[in-house]
């Protein structure tokens, strides 16, 4: 019995102690989770507050970039050539919308919202935030506006606001100089964060796509502005907390005179060419016409797919800035230039004449031979005289005497084959062709014969109206080389800033009388007896100068006679001109080119009368219609 009490009071000290100890383990432990807690939040609190106090903040607070307004384009006498307009959208912030296809049907009953727009809703939807809002119906008219507004109530989500779209008053007319803006696209966005400005677009949804909206569009941008708003767990704004407002773009002041433009417009009269017309000093351009041209007001708010196809399809390509991308054998135009390099070369002289039978061979060859634009011959004349007569045979041989080598060297300080400088990036190099160019493109060598037609601008020799706008403005400053460009200056401060363009190297080491010689086989063209322009510019009171050019679209056979009546339209020659008045003094070039229009001086001769007239003599209601 005794025995039985003692094991029971030993089994119950035991079991004591087993309690007490794990009693003190479970405190132990109690203490040490309450310590990991309190140090946990010690670090949660005040080690760690800066961060979570951020993170709370970017859930609360967001950021909306602002866009800002687009620089204005102006002509030299400021009348505006690319406005911002306000236009009126119907947009739908997802975000507050629960079924969006109900949503459609019932808005499809009081505004004309087709499938196309649906779409191009989703994709946009796409690539925006949940909370900001999508347009889904464009450039709604004060009727639709006025439809929406007394039904409004029943649209959650949806509103119509108000922004500044790009309008070009003028149209089609200066469609291949200013471009136009229209939606950025993935392209685009691709462009600008490798170029690191997208944060500047976030709030941006048009960008300039050609022509001087492009060429200038961080200029005409401008700087986005933001504000800071607190928004609530669904991402729906309560309060602006900070606002930075967006700096506009600069506006800026274009060369162009508009009334010339139109003018030039009217001359070419809806036909398929070029005109250009440059200051002869400062190779400011006057005016760009590239013909057929289209309204660049259907690309700003999106371009349906039937007019862009029938855009595209156009047999006349009015897609085609003519001015700078438009490829064309130079013709007889460049004469004039190669007679300069000529003379620099000794390859002739001031007094050098020869006969011209209507025909040259390649010496000592059984070779057919190169024809003369007058069959029967110009008889004998000099360097000057075969200017004003455009003599094919004596170029050929100046071509044969200077070879490929020196001929292209020459023509490429004029501007050939390269680009001019223009201030647009739609412009082609053309070709000015060397014996390296045709082993890269034919994998064949360059032949004697290939040089000879390049005497008289043909053969492989391709060139740009603005290129031989350039070209021409050299050779009235005697050598001086100047970029043809549209920018005059920009407003900064409601003051003009003029645009300074870069210098180019001068052609150096050319006698003023080598390059006199080619001005005055020049004024012999528009003045001479024989000059091949002479009827277009007959009675004039000021005295230019020029050079006109018929070129080739096919080759003939050697007893093939050309008869533009008997061939299709498209394969007659193209018809070039240049010059400029008045010849001491010049203060107007003009370079033009008429696709499968004939001969050069019958027809761009009288155009560039008429732009010279314009230009140099009083202005009267009779030469405006002109």
């Amino acid at each position: 019995m005794i025995k039985r009490k003692r094991t029971q009071i030993r089994d119950y000290h035991a079991e004591t102690r087993l309690f007490a100890s794990r009693a003190i383990i479970s405190f132990s432990g109690i203490i040490v989770l309450i310590g990991l807690l309190l140090t946990n939040l010690y670090n949660i609190q005040i080690n760690e507050f800066q961060d979570y106090k951020t993170r709370s903040n970017d859930n609360r607070i967001k950021i909306v970039p602002i866009a800002p307004n687009r620089g204005l384009i102006f002509d030299r006498s400021g009348n505006p050539l690319a406005e911002n307009r306000p236009v009126f959208n119907l947009e739908v912030t997802p975000d507050k919308v629960s079924d969006l296809s109900l949503l459609f049907t019932e808005l499809q009953t009081i505004l004309p919202i087709t499938q196309d727009n649906i779409d191009d809703f989703q994709k946009e939807r796409r690539r925006t935030r949940r909370f900001k809002s999508v347009p889904l119906l464009t450039q709604l008219t004060q009727e639709q506006v006025a439809i929406f507004s007394v039904n409004q109530h029943k649209f959650q989500g949806v509103e119509i606001k108000a922004y500044l779209k790009r309008f070009y008053p003028y149209g089609k007319t200066l469609t291949h100089v200013l471009g136009y803006v229209a939606k950025i696209n993935d392209r685009d966005l691709a462009r600008l964060a490798r170029e690191e400005k997208d944060a500047n677009y976030q709030a941006t949804r048009d960008i300039g796509k050609l022509g001087i909206e492009r060429f200038y569009e961080d200029i005409l941008h401008g700087t986005a502005g933001y504000q800071e708003v607190e928004v609530n767990s669904r991402g729906r704004v309560i309060r602006t907390l900070k606002y930075v407002p967006p700096i506009p773009g600069k506006d800026i002041v274009l060369n162009l005179d508009i009334k010339l433009q139109k003018f030039v417009e009217k001359q070419l009269d809806g036909r398929r060419g070029s005109a250009i017309v440059l200051d002869p000093k400062t190779s400011a351009v006057l005016a760009m016409v590239s013909s057929p041209s289209y309204d660049p007001n259907l690309f700003v708010h999106g371009i349906s797919s039937k007019n862009y196809s029938a855009l595209l399809n156009d047999p006349d390509r009015p897609l085609v800035n003519r001015s700078t991308l438009g490829i064309y054998p130079p013709a007889s135009t460049v004469k004039p230039f190669i007679a300069v390099a000529a003379l620099k070369e000794k390859i002739v002289t001031t007094e050098t004449t020869r006969d011209d039978p209507g025909y040259w061979r390649i010496p000592n060859s059984k070779t057919k031979p190169f024809r003369d634009w007058k069959r029967w011959g110009h008889g004998t004349v000099n360097l000057k005289q075969s200017i004003e007569e455009s003599v094919d045979t004596f170029f050929y041989q100046i071509a044969y005497d200077m070879g490929i080598d020196r001929l292209s060297t020459w023509m490429m300080k004029f501007g050939f084959g390269d680009y001019t400088g223009i201030d647009i990036r739609e412009e082609s190099k053309a070709n000015m062709p060397t014996r390296e160019w045709k082993v890269a493109r034919f994998r064949t060598p360059w032949y004697q014969g290939d040089t000879i037609p390049v005497g008289i601008g043909q053969g492989y020799w391709t060139a740009t109206p603005m290129q031989l706008a350039k070209a021409t403005a050299v050779l009235t400053n005697h050598g001086k080389v100047q970029a043809p460009h549209l920018l005059k200056g920009i407003i900064e401060n409601n003051k003009e800033v003029p645009y300074e363009p870069e210098p180019y190297p001068p052609i150096e080491g050319v006698k003023d009388s080598y390059w006199q010689l080619a001005i005055d086989g020049m004024i012999l063209v528009n003045n001479g007896r024989k000059g091949t322009a002479r009827r277009a510019f007959a009675g004039t009171p000021y005295v230019s100068a020029g050079k006109s050019g018929t070129s080739q679209v096919f080759g003939l056979k050697e007893d093939e006679e050309y008869n533009a009546d008997e061939i299709a339209e498209h394969l007659r020659d193209h018809a070039l001109f240049t010059g400029f008045a008045p010849a001491k003094d010049p203060k107007v070039i003009i370079s033009l080119v008429l696709e499968n229009g004939g001969g050069g001086s019958s027809q761009g001769g009288p155009i560039a009368r008429h732009v010279f007239d314009y230009v140099l003599l009083p202005k009267t209601e009779e030469a405006a219609k002109k």
